[in-house]
């Protein structure tokens, strides 16, 4: 006889746990039954309706949901504005103007006696104005940084650090000074500056537009070379708002430069050159971007020189000794429209070194 558990046939022949291991490989887990399209009713919903004992399920749905998709979907845009963002111009767009041509007058300063010499330079610095100024790029100082009202610190800073490299370039550079070069300081122009400062070095004329010694400070290397290379430098750099999309920065400087003739010997005098350099920097967000600067105005004094020399193309100072000629500034013609008014100054005495 078969157990309590057994079927009265007993267990069936060849194996050992009877007919239900045929059946153990099927699992019905839940989500094998949850995935059923046949639901079977219960007993009661059975006896409440005379409905089939099983009812078809809905199909399940595929895909995402609808919360889902919104999500998916702002992600999408999220990444797609920083995309923008990234690639699109980093400063508020602004209206594009045209740059204004560069205003500006060079002012002789013709000596009232001969001028003073000596073959020491240092001499010379110390028996000058210039005796406290310092040397080179450290006389051009960088004030301090304060945001204003449309940009911010590191825009002034950017503002002011071009207009000293501007200076450093065009007034103590020595390839500028006695070499004729241009392109330092032409690549720190706005490009839309550069036709007329190109065409202030192929055509220069006293016209109050295309005077080359309006751009940057240059010696007639055929007379004149440095008899020292320790440029003497004294000034102030000012930064201002002007409107929402334009900085200026406002330059005053005074370079005082120990020359002698070109070809002498070592032993030769010299004898000091002054220019004073006042120049306004205009700057948009562009500018400010490439590091470049629209120059708007540009005041310029030096001497000695002598009243009848050209000053507009090279400035031929007046050396050691030399003394200023009878001839005032170059005639005027009151009837020629666009032209500017010669203008020449002279230089004080206590302007001189006292050797």
């Amino acid at each position: 006889m078969g157990g309590p558990g057994d079927p009265p046939e007993g267990a069936p022949e060849g194996a050992p746990g009877g007919g239900e291991d045929e059946y153990r490989s099927v699992v019905f887990d839940e989500s094998f039954v949850r995935a059923a399209r046949l639901q079977e009713f219960s007993a009661q919903e059975r006896m409440a309706d005379h409905s089939p004992a099983v009812r078809r399920r809905p199909p399940l749905q595929r895909g995402l949901s609808r919360q889902a998709l919104i999500l998916v979907l702002l992600i999408a845009m999220a990444f797609g504005t920083a995309i923008y963002m990234g690639v699109r111009h980093p400063y508020p767009t602004q209206a594009t103007r045209a740059a204004e041509p560069l205003r500006m007058t060079v002012i002789p300063l013709a000596p009232q006696s001969a001028v003073p010499g000596s073959a020491a330079t240092e001499r010379l610095f110390t028996a000058s104005p210039a005796a406290g100024f310092r040397t080179g790029a450290d006389g051009i100082t960088l004030p301090a940084v304060r945001r204003t009202a449309h940009f911010s610190d590191s825009q002034v800073g950017v503002a002011l650090t071009t207009a000293r490299t501007y200076l450093v370039e065009s007034s103590l550079d020595p390839s500028v000074l006695t070499g004729g070069a241009t392109r330092p300081v032409r690549i720190l122009l706005d490009p839309r500056q550069l036709d007329q400062f190109d065409r202030s070095f192929d055509h220069p004329a006293a016209d109050g537009r295309h005077a080359p010694t309006g751009w940057l400070t240059r010696f007639d290397a055929t007379r004149t070379q440095l008899a020292d290379n320790r440029i003497r430098v004294q000034g102030t750099l000012q930064a201002v708002e002007t409107d929402a999309n334009t900085l200026e920065v406002l330059s005053d400087h005074t370079f005082v430069y120990a020359l002698k003739p070109a070809g002498a010997a070592a032993g030769a005098k010299a004898s000091l050159f002054t220019v004073r350099r006042e120049l306004t920097f205009r700057f948009d967000r562009d500018d400010l971007r490439m590091h470049q600067a629209e120059l708007a105005v540009s005041a310029v004094q030096a001497g000695p020189l002598a009243c009848s020399d050209d000053s507009a193309s090279r400035l031929r100072p007046l050396l050691a000794g030399e003394k200023a000629g009878p001839g005032g500034p170059a005639g005027t013609d009151p009837y020629a429209t666009g032209s500017v008014t010669a203008v020449c100054g002279t230089l004080a005495r206590n302007a001189q070194p006292a050797v």
